[in-house]
C-alpha cells in the first residue's frame, strides 16, 4: 500500500519483532488505528512462524506455508511499514532502533513509542561444537528449514536419519516425537535419541514423564536421562561418562537464551539477559518502550517462556501503547496462573495437562482439539476482514467503470498514463528546432549537445507502493537511472522531487533523511551526485528524479537492432502483478520481499557489460512487450520470443493465472499485440515493471557469453528471443 495520510502524521510507533503479541496487535490496530500514527514493524523475514504448529509441521502434518504468519500481507492490510531486517541495538535515550536491513543495509529508525517482541534463541553457547554442528529449535524458521533439508538428504540416501535432541522438556519431547514420526513415514524409524540432563521428561508438567516415555517407546525413540552433553560433533553428541550418541542432525531445545543485543543496549535485564518489564508491560524505567513475549521478564508475575502468555498480553499491550500515544490511562497485565497444555505425540495424537493433572486420551480427540485451536489462531491472519470502504456516490458518470468495479490505483509504473494516450499527446508537440537537442521524445532519454560533449537527460516519477520511504527512494533511484544506463551513458547528476504525506516537522525531517540517504547511496554508487530538487507535502508519498548522464561514445538507442540479434533481459518480469496483488492481500509476502530486493539493486554493472549492444532500453511501465515493440518499430525488425526463457518473479505467474492485473495492463495489452498465446505467462509480457531489467539486442555469437557475465554479477539474466526480418511484430515461439 502507498504511504498516505488522511490526517497529519504526528507520532512514530516502532514494533521490533514479529512475535505473536505484535502480530495480534497489528490485526487489532488495523481494525481501529490511532489517527496520526505511522507504524513500523521490524522483522528478519517476510513471515513469522507460529510455535503452536511447529511440531505438527516437523511431523509432516502441516506445510511450511501453514506454519507462517505472512507479515507482508498483515502489514499491507494494516497500513504499516515492514522493514525486512534484524534489530541490532536500541538507544532508549535517543529513541532510535538500529537495524541490519536485508535490502538497504544498516539503518537507524527513530521512534516516539516502541515495543520489543523479539523472542529468544535456543543456541547453546556453553556446549562445545554446537554452534558449528547443531541447530536451535528457536528461531523456529531456521530450524524448520534445516529439518526440511535434512529430510531431503535422508530421502535421497545421503543420510541415515540419525537425530539427537538435547533437552527433554515439553518442547524437546514434542519435537523428538515429531521427527521420529516423519522419519518412520519415509522408512527410517528408530534413529532418534532424546538427551535430558534431569531424571524426568516434561519438566514443569507434573505427571508427564510416564506418558511421554510410553509415546516415545512406541516411536522407537531412545531416551537418555541424567545425561550431560560435553560436545557436539558432525556425526555424534558426546556425553559425560557415557557412550557417544550417533547423530547427523542435532537439535537443542534445552532452555532459551536472550538475544545479546538487548542487554547490550543498556536496557534493564535480569541475570539471564531478558528485559525487565512492569505490569503495564513497560520496560523498567521507561515510559515509551514496551516489551512482551519471551524476550521479556515480568517483574510482578514471572512466568515460564510460553507463547500463550504473549497471546494473552496482546490486548493489554495494544491498550497501553494507545495510552502512551494519546495520553490515556494504562491497563495492568495479570497473566493466568496455569493454562491448558496440549502436547502433540508425533502422529495425529496428543495428551493434555493442566492444574497438575495429565489426560492421556482419547489421544486422537485431543489432537483434533489442538488442531482446531491452532487453525483458529492462524485463520485470524489468513482471513483478514475487509475494511469498510470509503463512501461512494450512488451515481457514476458514463465513460468509466461501473459502480464497485473500479480497481484501486496501482503504485509505481502501474500508475502510468496509458501508452496510446501518452503517444498521442507527445505526437501533438511541435517539431523541435534547437540544434543542440539531438533527440527528443521517443527514446529512454533525450540527447543534448553541450559544446563538445553530449549529455543525456531523463525524468521518472513513481507513486509510492510501499510504506517505507527509504526503500521507495532506493527503488525510485534505480528506476530513474535505468534510462541513463540503457543509453550507454555514465550517470552525472540527479535532481530529486519528493512529495510526503502531511506530517509534523519532526516526522518530515525523519522521512526526508531516509529518502535523501537511500537515494544518495544509489546515485553515488553510479558515479553521480544529487545536485538539488524540490519537496512538498500532499496526499501520499511519491518520489521522482531527473537524471543526467555523459556519453563518450554514440548513444545506444532503440533504433540500432539488426535481424539475427539475440535479445537479452537482465531482470525478471511480473513486479506489477505482484504489487497489484499485494494491495489486495493476495500475494505471498516472501515473493513480494524477494521482488523488492531485486528491484532495489542497481544495474550499472549490467549496462557496462552490454555497452556493445546494437539497441537497448529499460523495461518499465509499458511492459516487456511494449518496450520490445519500441525496438522493433525503431529498428524495423520483427521479434520472436521464447516465452519459457523469459525470467519471471516468483509468484507472479500464479497470480496472473488467478486474474490479478495492474491498472495499466488492459491499456498495455491493447497497445501492443503479441501473437502466439494467451497463457498467464504471456499475460505478464504486458505487465508494467518498476525498476525493470535492461532489454538489449546483441550479436548472436556474443549473447551466451554476456549472459554468463551478467549472472556472475548476480543478475537473473537470460536470452529470451531473436530479432528477424519483417515488419514490427512480436511472436511467441
Amino acid at each position: 500500500m502507498p504511504m498516505t495520510a488522511d490526517r497529519m502524521l504526528t507520532r512514530d510507533l516502532v514494533l521490533v519483532g514479529g512475535g505473536h503479541a505484535h502480530a495480534l496487535l497489528l490485526r487489532m490496530w488495523g481494525m481501529q488505528p490511532v489517527a496520526g500514527v505511522q507504524v513500523t514493524l521490524i522483522n528478519p523475514g517476510a513471515t513469522a512462524p507460529y510455535s503452536g504448529m511447529l511440531p505438527g509441521h516437523i511431523a509432516g502434518h502441516y506445510s511450511r506455508e501453514a506454519l507462517d504468519i505472512d507479515l507482508v500481507k498483515l502489514a499491507a492490510w494494516a497500513g504499516v511499514r515492514l522493514i525486512d531486517g534484524a534489530a541490532t541495538s536500541i538507544d532508549p535515550t535517543a529513541r532510535v532502533v538500529t537495524v541490519e536491513d536485508a535490502i538497504l543495509g544498516t539503518r537507524e529508525i527513530p521512534y516516539d513509542v516502541a515495543s520489543l517482541d523479539v523472542g529468544l534463541h535456543a543456541v547453546t553457547p556453553h556446549i562445545s561444537g554446537f554452534a558449528k554442528y547443531g541447530v536451535g529449535a528457536k528461531p523456529l524458521g531456521l530450524y524448520a528449514d534445516r529439518w526440511a533439508g535434512f529430510l531431503k538428504q535422508v530421502e535421497m540416501g545421503q543420510a541415515e536419519g540419525r537425530v539427537a535432541v538435547i533437552g527433554g522438556g515439553v518442547a524437546g519431547s514434542e519435537l523428538a516425537m515429531a521427527m521420529a514420526h516423519n522419519l518412520r513415514q519415509i522408512g527410517r524409524p528408530g534413529g532418534v535419541h532424546l538427551i535430558e540432563a534431569g531424571a524426568r521428561l516434561g519438566t514443569g508438567v507434573p505427571g508427564a514423564d510416564a506418558p511421554l516415555r510410553a509415546a516415545m517407546s512406541a516411536l522407537g525413540i531412545t531416551v537418555h536421562v541424567n545425561a550431560k552433553v560435553s560436545q557436539v560433533r558432525a556425526d555424534a553428541v558426546a556425553l559425560k561418562g557415557a557412550a557417544d550418541v550417533t547423530s547427523e542432525f542435532t537439535v537443542a531445545t534445552a532452555g532459551g537464551f536472550a538475544h545479546d543485543w538487548v542487554a547490550g543496549s543498556g536496557l534493564p535485564c535480569d541475570a539471564d539477559g531478558f528485559v525487565q518489564v512492569d505490569d503495564r508491560l513497560l520496560v523498567e524505567g521507561q515510559e515509551d518502550l514496551f516489551a512482551v513475549g519471551d524476550c521479556a521478564h515480568l517483574l510482578a508475575s514471572p512466568r515460564p517462556k510460553a507463547g500463550v502468555f504473549a497471546v494473552r498480553a496482546a490486548p493489554v499491550l495494544l491498550a497501553n501503547i494507545r495510552a502512551a500515544l494519546t495520553g490515556g490511562s494504562y491497563e495492568r497485565f495479570r497473566p493466568q496462573g496455569d493454562y491448558l497444555k496440549l502436547i502433540s505425540l508425533g502422529g495425529k495424537e496428543a495428551m493434555a495437562a493442566k492444574w497438575g493433572r495429565v489426560l492421556r486420551g482419547p489421544a486422537k480427540t485431543l489432537w483434533t482439539l489442538k488442531d482446531g485451536i491452532d487453525q483458529k489462531f492462524m485463520r485470524q491472519f489468513d482471513e483478514l476482514p475487509n475494511m469498510a470502504p470509503v463512501a461512494k456516490a450512488e451515481l457514476v458518470a458514463q465513460g468509466g467503470p461501473s459502480l464497485g468495479a473500479d480497481q484501486m490505483l496501482c503504485g509505481g509504473c502501474g500508475a502510468k498514463v496509458a501508452p496510446k494516450q501518452l503517444a498521442q499527446a507527445v505526437a501533438a508537440l511541435p517539431a523541435g528546432t534547437r540544434e543542440d537537442v539531438l533527440s527528443g521524445p521517443g527514446d529512454d532519454a533525450a540527447v543534448l549537445r553541450m559544446g563538445a560533449a553530449r549529455q543525456v537527460i531523463s525524468v521518472d516519477h513513481l507513486r509510492g507502493f510501499i510504506q517505507d520511504p527509504g526503500l521507495m527512494a532506493r527503488i525510485a533511484a534505480v528506476h530513474a537511472l535505468g534510462d541513463v544506463w540503457a543509453m550507454g551513458a555514465a550517470p552525472q547528476s540527479a535532481l530529486l522531487s519528493v512529495t510526503l504525506p502531511r506530517m509534523t516537522p519532526e516526522l518530515q525531517a525523519r522521512a526526508m533523511a531516509e529518502v535523501m540517504q537511500q537515494t544518495d547511496v544509489v546515485v553515488r554508487q553510479a558515479g553521480a551526485e544529487i545536485v538539488g530538487g524540490h519537496s512538498t507535502m500532499g496526499a501520499e508519498l511519491s518520489i521522482g528524479l531527473t537524471v543526467t548522464g555523459l556519453l563518450d561514445v554514440a548513444p545506444i538507442t532503440v533504433a540500432g537492432a539488426k535481424a539475427g540479434d539475440r535479445l537479452i533481459l537482465t531482470r525478471p518480469i511480473g513486479s506489477g502483478t505482484l504489487l497489484a496483488a499485494m494491495m489486495q492481500g493476495k500475494a505471498q509476502g516472501a515473493d513480494v520481499t524477494a521482488a523488492l530486493a531485486q528491484m532495489a539493486q542497481p544495474q550499472g554493472d549490467a549496462a557496462a557489460i552490454l555497452r556493445g549492444a546494437h539497441a537497448m532500453t529499460d523495461v518499465t511501465g509499458f511492459g516487456l512487450a511494449g518496450h520490445l515493440m519500441a525496438i522493433c518499430k525503431a529498428s524495423e525488425v520483427a521479434a520472436e520470443l521464447d516465452l519459457a526463457a523469459v525470467p519471471v518473479y516468483a509468484g507472479a505467474e500464479a497470480l496472473a493465472a488467478a486474474g490479478h492485473r495492474s491498472t495499466i495492463y488492459n491499456d498495455n495489452a491493447a497497445h501492443t499485440t503479441v501473437f502466439g498465446g494467451e497463457s498467464p505467462r504471456a499475460v505478464l509480457l504486458h505487465d508494467p515493471q518498476t525498476a525493470g531489467g535492461l532489454l538489449a539486442a546483441v550479436k548472436a555469437e556474443e549473447a551466451a557469453g554476456l549472459v554468463v557475465q551478467l549472472r556472475a554479477l548476480g543478475h537473473d539474466a537470460a536470452v529470451i528471443g531473436t530479432l528477424t526480418e519483417g515488419g514490427p511484430s512480436i511472436t511467441l515461439i
